[in-house]
Formats: structure tokens, sequence, C-alpha cells
């Protein structure tokens, strides 16, 4: 990457933020939909972006951030292209999803600290409920739902997700 790439890149991500800020407007009601928005351009709500926002709606950053943290479907840390979710209520807990979360992350050489491959490929999430019950145990791949998947199918699943990355 060459140094002028590097210097420009970070200022088209503000005036991307930016131009979000300004479709929505800076009226403290729109902080969440201007989170949501920022979260889906980068995957994520980068910390500099946090303070950005704060800044653009005179907000204390302390607010930003705490909404930002205090809502499950907001991360402050990378994630992957592709999510996969494990659900790990009751009726699926009971049919094995321990199983297809230890799958998951042995398949990924992940942890339970550690969700997002280093590349940023997946992002491998447990999730209380996905009201699936019927399904049990259930997975989410990139919002797909997959029912009373058995441990063996994890390699069919990571597969499929990356003949259509091809």
């Amino acid at each position: 990457m060459s140094q002028k790439t590097q210097a420009t890149e970070p200022l088209s991500n503000f005036q991307r933020v930016n131009e979000i800020i300004e479709k929505y407007g800076t009226e403290k009601n729109q902080l969440i939909p201007i989170l949501q928005a920022v979260q889906s351009e980068f995957r994520y709500l980068p910390q500099e972006m946090l303070s950005f926002i704060a800044t653009a709606m005179k907000i204390p950053d302390a607010e930003v951030f705490g909404v930002a943290t205090f809502y499950a479907q907001f991360s402050t840390e990378p994630k992957g292209k592709h999510i996969i979710q494990i659900c790990d209520g009751t009726a699926c807990h009971v049919r094995g999803s321990g199983k297809l979360i230890e799958g998951f992350r042995q398949s990924l050489n992940l942890s339970e600290n550690k969700i997002t491959t280093d590349d940023l490929w997946v992002t491998v999430e447990t999730v209380s409920c996905l009201g699936a019950c019927a399904l049990a145990p259930a997975v989410v791949v990139d919002g797909k739902i997959y029912g009373n998947v058995p441990p063996k199918n994890i390699q069919k699943i990571l597969d499929e997700m990356k003949e259509g990355d091809e």
C-alpha cells in the first residue's frame, strides 16, 4: 500500500461516516440509526468513529460508547465477513449445541475469547435463542438458518460458505 493510499484511506472512512451523519442529522434520537449505518459500513464500530460521531452530534463520547456497548446488535470489535450464530438456548443446548460451538471453534481455530478469524473471514457467536426451537440445535449463517445440525455437518457448512465466496 502506498503512503498516499494510507494517508487518504482513513480520511475516506471519516468522510463516509460524515455522509451517514448528514443523511440522518445530528438530533440525539438519530444516534442508533447512525450507529447501525456505520456498523453496516465497517462491520463494527471503530472507537475513532464513535468519538467522531459524538463530536459531530455534540454529545459526550461516553454516551455514544454507552449506547454502542449496551445493545447486543453493536460490536466494537471487528467482525468477519460472515457471521455464524449458534443457538445455545435451552432446547438447542439439550440437543447438543455445545458440540457445535466447540466444533466450529476447533475448525476455525477460535476460542471463547477469540470469536473472529485472523483474516476476518468469519465470526462465530453464541446466542441465547434464535427462536427456532423446533429446529434445535439451530445455526444461522449470514441470515440463513440451518436446523437439526449434527456436528458432522460443520465442515459442509463451512465449505458452502467458501463456495459462496468464489
